[in-house]
C-alpha cells in the first residue's frame, strides 16, 4: 500500500487534503436534508419526498463511482476531486430554482460530484499510507463525511430561518468553490502518477463492480456496506424532520441534534479505526459496530416529545458513533484487499453497492414510515437488516478461523 520513499509527512499531508474535500462535498449532500421542512414548504411538496431527493443524489453518485477508477488514472485524483466540488456547486445552484425538474437535475449533479471523491482519496491514501496505519488514516479521512454533516446542521438551519433557503445553500456553494480553487496548486505533485492515455470506455463501466463481485471478501464487505450506508442516510436525512415535524422540537434544536450525531460520527470513525488497527481487526470491529447500530436505531425510534433534551442528544450521538462510524474501517479493508495500484477501482466498484443502499433504503424508509405511522417506527425497523448484516459478518469471521 505504501509507495517506496513516502514518509509519515506525506501521509498526514495527503490526509489533510482529502479530509477537507470530503467535508465540503458531504456538506453539499446534506445541506437540503438539514433544512428539509423549510425547503419542502418553499417548493410546495410534501417533506416525505426527501427520500426521493436522497435517492436521486445517490443515483448520480453510483454512476460517478463506477467511472471514478479510469477518471482518477487518466486525470489525477486532485483534478477529479476539484471537478466533484464544482459539480456539487452547480447542482446546489440548480436546486435553488423553485421548479421540481430543476431540483431533480440538481440532485443528480450533486451526486455526480460526490461519487468520485472517496475513490480519488482512497487512491491518494493507498499510495501514501503504510498498512499498519491504514485503519486509522482512512477512518480520519472519512470523518470528512460527518464533519460536512455537522457543518450543514450548524450552518444551514439558522441561515434558512434568518435569511431564507437561498442564503443557506449559497453559503455551501461558496465553500465548495473556495476549496476547488485552493486545491489547484496540489495538482502538480499529487496528480503526477496519472496516465493520460487511460481509455474511458463505456463498455468498461461495470468492470470495477465485476472485480468486486468476483472477490468473496470484497463482495461481502460491499453488500454489508449497502445496509450500513442506508441506515447512515436515514439518520442524517430524516433526523431533523423526525425531531421537528413529529416530536415538536424547534428547527434549530433539530439541526443541533443532527450536528451532535455527526460529531458522534467523527469521534466514532477515529476510535473505530484505532480499534481495528490495534485490537480487533476489521471484521470483528464491524460486528461490534453493527450491534451498537441496531440498538441505537431502536432507542432513537422510541424517543418521544417528553424525553429530556440532554437524553435525546446522547441517543443521537451514540447512533452517530455507530451508524456514521463504520466507513473508515470498511474502506481500509477494501483498499487492503484490492490488487496493487487498484485501490481506486476497487473502492469505486464497492461503493456502487454502498450507494445502492443509500439509494434504496432511505426511500424505503420513508414509505414504510408512512405506512407504519411515523419515522420512529421506521428507525426501529432498520434494526432488522442491520442484524442480518451482523450474521453475515459473524459467519465470515468463523469461516476465516476454521
Amino acid at each position: 500500500m505504501k509507495v517506496e520513499g513516502s514518509s509519515s509527512g506525506d501521509t498526514w499531508r495527503v490526509l489533510a487534503i482529502t479530509l477537507a474535500i470530503q467535508a465540503m462535498v458531504s456538506m453539499a449532500m446534506l445541506a437540503v436534508p438539514a433544512i428539509a421542512p423549510a425547503f419542502a414548504a418553499r417548493l410546495g411538496v410534501p417533506v416525505t419526498l426527501l427520500g426521493v431527493y436522497v435517492g436521486l443524489l445517490y443515483i448520480g453518485a453510483m454512476v460517478a463511482s463506477l467511472l471514478s477508477g479510469p477518471l482518477v488514472r487518466r486525470y489525477g485524483a486532485i483534478m477529479v476531486s476539484q471537478t466533484g466540488l464544482v459539480l456539487c456547486s452547480c447542482g446546489l445552484g440548480l436546486v435553488l430554482v423553485p421548479w421540481v425538474p430543476a431540483v431533480v437535475v440538481g440532485a443528480l449533479c450533486i451526486g455526480l460530484g460526490y461519487g468520485p471523491i472517496t475513490p480519488a482519496s482512497s487512491h491518494l491514501l493507498a499510495l501514501n499510507t503504510p498498512p499498519h496505519r491504514a485503519g486509522l488514516v482512512f477512518s480520519i479521512k472519512q470523518t470528512g463525511v460527518p464533519v460536512g454533516g455537522m457543518l450543514a446542521g450548524m450552518v444551514a438551519p439558522p441561515l434558512a430561518l434568518a435569511a431564507g433557503v437561498h442564503a443557506a445553500l449559497l453559503v455551501v456553494v461558496a465553500f465548495c468553490l473556495l476549496f476547488a480553487v485552493l486545491a489547484m496548486p496540489l495538482r502538480r505533485e499529487h496528480d503526477a502518477d496519472r496516465v493520460p492515455d487511460t481509455p474511458l470506455q463505456v463498455g468498461g463501466l461495470m468492470r470495477p463492480l465485476r472485480m468486486v463481485m468476483a472477490h468473496p471478501g470484497l463482495r461481502r464487505l460491499a453488500c454489508t456496506s449497502a445496509v450500513f450506508s442506508g441506515v447512515q442516510l436515514c439518520l442524517a436525512g430524516y433526523l431533523v424532520t423526525y425531531l421537528h415535524s413529529e416530536l415538536g422540537f424547534g428547527l434549530v434544536q433539530a439541526g443541533v441534534a443532527m450536528s451532535v450525531a455527526q460529531v458522534g460520527g467523527v469521534v466514532g470513525r477515529i476510535v473505530w479505526g484505532h480499534v481495528a488497527d490495534r485490537f480487533f481487526g476489521a471484521t470483528l470491529t464491524l460486528i461490534v459496530l453493527s450491534l451498537l447500530m441496531a440498538a441505537s436505531a431502536m432507542a432513537t425510534g422510541m424517543i418521544s416529545g417528553q424525553v429530556p433534551w440532554a437524553l435525546v442528544l446522547g441517543l443521537v450521538a451514540v447512533f452517530g458513533v455507530s451508524a456514521t462510524g463504520w466507513n473508515g474501517v470498511y474502506l481500509a479493508a477494501v483498499a487492503g484487499l484490492a490488487p496493487p495500484g487498484m485501490a481506486g477501482t476497487a473502492t469505486g466498484g464497492s461503493l456502487t453497492l454502498t450507494f445502492f443502499g443509500t439509494l434504496l433504503l432511505p426511500a424505503l424508509f420513508g414509505v414504510v414510515s408512512d405506512m407504519a405511522g411515523g419515522l420512529g417506527t421506521g428507525y426501529m425497523l432498520t434494526a432488522i437488516p442491520i442484524l442480518l448484516c451482523t450474521l453475515v459478518l459473524v459467519r465470515a469471521a468463523v469461516a476465516r478461523k476454521s
